[in-house]
């Protein structure tokens, strides 16, 4: 059978996120190798307290999502496709061969602290449930201002969507929504103004040093985050991986690709389980299972069960 491999984005993390992984030889060899890259124990940067910080999130999502993916191979389940959401594209990447995991801490760690460093604080990301794209589009450009610049961010479900940029201009178009009718408006617990045009210094940087970078063809197809198309060249998933941060995220388009190449099961790599839900509303015909909430071996019953 087709299984897609998905890997989640900051606001997905939990303290002791790491902690929680099965005791597996791949986990413990991934979270070994992250932790000589850093020269520190990954294992601690899942504590509630490291969990504030966007670079300690980043990392730990990384080497969460590469972890119980490399278990999952090696007990013998293999993806078709992957597509990571915003910084799940790198583990995504990673498992497809494109980069190597010293490339992606780097390149994560890279971002991250750029990211932090630009907007240390005033800035954020904000969902809103129960509109359209249009109608949060069109609040947000009557809430815009160079002083409170919003834009709209990822496109996670056709009535889910998320604005990014400053605390002021989220609060303008969460205002206005309710007002809307929206069923849910909030700010998410991200700290940083992701995938909208204030990182563009981010994705360049970030280019600068995916073009130093030795990348290999990839060993799946991989979904993109940008165009939500499948890239299958590594000039192309680097692209993606430097431009999403300045970009929105079509993930509902994304995993209706996904479901288009065939994928007739989801499995959503931990923490959490965001993408699972996502899933099970936009392409309720494909099965989805959140690894974040379901030990391995559950996990391999299921896929077991599906290839009868």
């Amino acid at each position: 059978m087709s299984i897609a491999f998905l890997f989640p984005g900051q606001g997905s993390q939990m303290p002791g996120m790491l902690h929680a992984l099965p005791d597996h030889p791949a986990v413990t060899r991934t979270l070994d190798e992250v932790s000589e890259y850093l020269n520190m124990d990954i294992r601690e940067l899942d504590s509630e307290e490291a969990l504030r910080s966007s670079v300690s999130v980043q990392l730990a999502l990384l080497a969460c999502g590469v972890s119980m993916a490399r278990a999952l191979i090696e007990e013998g389940v293999k993806p078709e496709a992957v597509a990571g959401l915003s910084v799940g594209a790198f583990a995504a990447a990673t498992l497809c061969g494109v980069i190597s995991l010293s490339d992606a801490v780097r390149l994560v760690r890279q971002r991250a602290e750029m990211m932090v460093r630009l907007y240390p604080s005033g800035y954020g990301l904000a969902a809103i449930v129960g509109l359209s794209e249009i109608q949060v589009s069109r609040l947000v450009e009557e809430a815009y201002s160079a002083q409170a610049p919003v834009y709209v961010g990822n496109i996670n479900a056709p009535r889910q969507i998320v604005v990014a940029g400053s605390d002021e201009g989220i609060r303008k178009v969460l205002e206005a929504a309710r007002k809307n009718g929206a069923r849910k408006s909030e700010a998410l617990h991200v700290s940083v103004p992701s995938h909208c045009p204030l990182l563009e210094p981010v994705a360049v940087a970030l280019r600068e040093s995916l073009e130093k970078m030795q990348l290999q063809s990839p060993n799946y197809v991989y979904v993109g985050n940008v165009n939500a198309r499948t890239l299958r060249t590594p000039d192309a998933i680097a692209e993606d991986l430097a431009s999403n941060v300045a970009h929105g995220v079509r993930w509902y388009d994304s995993v209706t690709v996904l479901e288009e190449l065939g994928c007739h099961l989801f499995l959503e790599m931990p923490p959490g389980h965001v993408l699972t839900q996502l899933a099970k509303e936009s392409v309720p015909s494909v099965p989805a299972l959140a690894l974040g909430e379901s030990s391995l071996e559950h996990a391999l019953r299921i896929v077991a069960r599906y290839s009868n």
